[in-house]
């Protein structure tokens, strides 16, 4: 390429990055604004450990991370759970943050069984809540609100359908879902925390 070619190719660039960094500057949160929401919250009504309803009002303006467990999983759920204490311990002081953990086995982990769970984890249950209800209430809010697992699973009836799923999803203050994570994964649990953050930055 000629030096003339050069001259001009970097030109372009520069006026590029320049155009950017104007926008950045005159349109406050432009640089934030390039990844759409995964999905959003809808209406729901839940009961949480103490037997109080939490509804999707009870969240808002809450950065918060939802999960699905079931107190009696030998499986992935008690890995799955010490990974969110790691999201619990770092983030439970700040006064907009909140985790959600719902129960895909409602059958079982009825109200009290949810708050002798909770009672185990030995946690601030205003800020790490466990929450039970209808099963196609709970399951439908983590297949089309959270979009943790495919709606397209439920071949058959509600009754013989089951939901386990290792992902976790974070919601911020507008209701909307922001990024999904595999809730086993330690490098993704340290990405939520650090998204988190930022998010509870955000107005």
């Amino acid at each position: 390429m000629s030096k003339k070619g050069w001259f001009y190719t970097a030109f372009f660039v520069l006026l590029a990055v320049g155009f950017y960094f104007m926008l950045v500057k005159i349109i406050p949160g432009y640089n934030k604004r390039g990844v759409a929401p995964v999905s959003f919250v809808r209406p729901f009504s839940f009961s949480n450990q103490d037997g109080e309803k939490v509804t999707e009002k009870s969240v808002a303006g809450k950065v918060y991370v939802a999960e699905y467990f079931f107190t009696t999983c030998k499986g992935i759920c008690p890995k799955m759970n010490n990974n969110m204490r790691m999201v619990y311990d770092a983030l439970k002081d700040e006064k907009d943050f909140l985790i959600l953990s719902h129960t895909c086995d409602p059958d079982t982990d009825s109200v009290q069984q949810m708050k002798k769970y909770a009672d185990s984890m030995q946690v601030n249950t205003d800020k790490w809540i466990f929450l039970t209800g209808r099963k196609d209430s709970l399951y439908n809010m983590a297949r089309i609100s959270y979009t943790i697992d495919d709606p397209n699973d439920n071949l058959v009836s509600m009754e013989d359908d089951f939901m386990h799923s290792q992902l976790w999803a974070l919601v911020d203050k507008n209701g909307d879902v922001r990024h999904i994570y595999d809730g086993l994964k330690e490098s993704e649990v340290k990405k939520l925390i650090k998204d988190a953050r930022r998010l509870l930055k955000d107005e």
